[in-house]
């Protein structure tokens, strides 16, 4: 029987990484809740072992539910019905069964009735139902807004809310409107405190809401009279049974159509504040965000996943001119690369889901005890890690999910363009990772501070000491190269001291640093397990040499006045 968890030894590699031990350690807070829980673990291995289950059972159910079910899902797709959602009916199916698989919650500690597992596990969870159903990800995944939740809310609301998404309850974000999409400081949504029921109210429209008609809402809205930025902006909880919202419409869309994209309504909706008022965007969307974003990236490298799969799988059973395709060059090639962009985008998405674990995990204590300097000096370096390494994950992951799913379709051909066979679906499915939760340009725009202050040059010098395999030493010294290269792009860029050649550059710089950090993870892992990733970090190597030699012409050859060409 197919496992997408067992069936891929990748994925189990990366949980298996050295920072694993101090993850669990902090997560842990060194075993105390074994005494009080019996599934809780009683030492590092019997967490390694725990998360090995629980990754086992999400396997086995993306592979055997969720993915059979995913065509049904996608043909039929939700449909609103007097002012409320209903899934596709298969859509209630693979949510019954991931909840009565103890699947939701599981990263919310123990005491409300989670598993309290890290961002590791939690990001294969999560890429291995997005290999299945990407659109049914969409629905699961937002459980983790109960995370913002948990960091800014109230011990209260901890009780009330987390213990109901532990048992099943759905969620969204409610951040963007019909003027206000990248630009959330133009929300408008408008709150005011009514006195006589002391609570807040809600009244306005939201659009582009995923699972817009979920439990538990958490809302970006405008608390402060007058405002007109990001600083009169509040969150908000709002929970369903009140009511108050009703479903205007749903979109019509490209793809991922199991996942409801929806207009909201609101009504003088009853909300409570979550945290403190006018810190809204600044603060707890920010880190809302950052979530989504690690999520897009575990969602795109689940659909490269069966993007590679369902393209190796034709390629050696399809036969032309006397021979399966697969023996052809120009197919072994592009499933090469396929897989090799699969594999570097994995190793910089469990790189970052590490970096949050630990510093997420630091900030958790803090709100227990007072961290040693030494603690501290760790959640900083961690927390500026996750910040840099985020907008890469999310950013480069989407583009190279749209790229394996075209690939995917070119293998097989005319095939691939009929609807009856898989590709298709996961080509419309992946379009919309580079886009929603921040496009790749704005990703370029959260990661470009990070490349002018030199953050990314001293990662990858970092990396470059990392434990080679001789085997693997040229690639090395090729990715030392690659580096050479960058950091001749950002003096030339920095020495120009104009922010429009700045912006108008970032693109390529952004795609340097994330290829030639993706290399030196890849050569790393491929220095411990040759078998898994040797192939990989070659053809990636070769890859990124040509792709960087590119962008480095480009920039090298390029000036402030050459803007004038572009604009319009």
């Amino acid at each position: 029987m197919a496992n997408f968890y067992t069936d891929n030894p990748e994925i189990k590699f990366h949980l298996n990484h050295p920072l694993m031990k101090r993850i669990v350690e902090l997560k842990e807070r060194d075993y105390a809740d074994k005494d009080k829980y019996d599934y809780a673990p009683q030492n590092f291995e019997d967490a390694l072992d725990n998360y090995d289950r629980v990754l086992e059972l999400a396997g086995d159910i993306s592979a055997n539910v969720i993915w059979p079910n995913s065509e049904a899902v996608d043909e039929e797709g939700p449909h609103c019905e007097n002012g409320r959602v209903r899934y596709a009916s298969k859509t209630y199916e693979n949510y019954e069964t991931t909840v009565k698989a103890g699947l939701n919650g599981v990263t919310m500690p123990r005491r409300y009735g989670g598993l309290n597992i890290p961002t590791v596990p939690y990001s294969a969870i999560n890429e291995m139902i997005s290999a299945a159903d990407a659109g049914f990800e969409n629905i699961w995944s937002l459980q983790d807004c109960i995370e913002t939740l948990y960091e800014f809310g109230d011990e209260d609301q901890r009780q009330r809310y987390i213990p109901r998404v532990c048992a099943g309850e759905t969620m969204s974000m409610d951040l963007t409107e019909p003027d206000a999409g990248s630009d959330l400081q133009s929300v408008m949504l408008k709150a005011t405190f009514d006195e006589k029921e002391n609570c807040w109210r809600l009244n306005g429209c939201k659009r582009f809401i995923t699972n817009g008609d979920s439990d538990i809402h958490l809302v970006l809205a405008r608390s402060e009279e007058g405002t007109r930025d990001g600083r009169g902006l509040s969150m908000f909880i709002y929970d369903k049974r009140n009511g108050g919202v009703d479903v205007r419409r749903i979109e019509n869309k490209l793809g991922i159509h199991g996942s409801p994209t929806c207009e909201l309504v609101y009504k003088n909706a009853k909300v409570e504040l979550c945290g403190s008022r006018k810190l809204g965007l600044i603060k707890y969307v920010m880190a809302l965000m950052n979530g989504a974003r690690l999520g897009i990236s575990a969602q795109s490298v689940g659909l490269s996943q069966q993007a590679y799969n369902e393209a190796l799988a034709y390629a050696k059973d399809r036969k032309q001119f006397g021979k399966a395709i697969i023996q052809f060059p120009a197919v072994y090639d592009m499933l090469a690369l396929m897989k090799a962009k699969l594999d570097a985008g994995r190793t910089l998405l469990y790189a970052t889901s590490r970096y949050v674990d630990i510093y997420k995990a630091l900030e958790d204590i803090s709100r227990e005890r007072k961290l040693t300097p030494e603690e501290r000096a760790e959640c900083k370096e961690y927390s500026r890690l996750a910040d840099a390494f985020t907008p890469l994950a999310k950013g480069i992951n989407s583009e190279y999910a749209n790229q394996n799913t075209y690939d995917c379709i070119q293998v097989h051909g005319g095939s691939g363009f009929m609807l009856e066979y898989p590709c298709q679906r996961l080509y419309r499915d992946a379009r919309i990772t580079s886009i929603y939760e921040g496009t790749t340009q704005l990703q370029t725009v959260a990661a470009i501070r990070y490349i002018t202050n030199g953050f990314y040059g001293q990662v990858i010098a970092d990396m470059e000491q990392e434990a080679t395999a001789e085997e693997f030493k040229t690639l090395r010294a090729q990715a030392h190269e690659m580096l050479v290269k960058y950091n001749d792009c950002v003096a030339r860029v920095n020495a120009a001291e104009n922010d429009e050649y700045k912006d108008f550059c970032s693109r390529h710089l952004y795609e340097i640093a994330a290829t030639t950090i993706m290399t030196n993870l890849l050569i790393t892992d491929a220095s411990k397990d040759s078998e898994l990733f040797g192939k990989s970090a070659r053809v990636y190597t070769r890859f990124a040499m040509a792709e960087i030699e590119k962008h480095y012409n480009f920039i090298m050859s390029s000036t402030v006045e050459d803007l004038a060409d572009y604009r319009k």
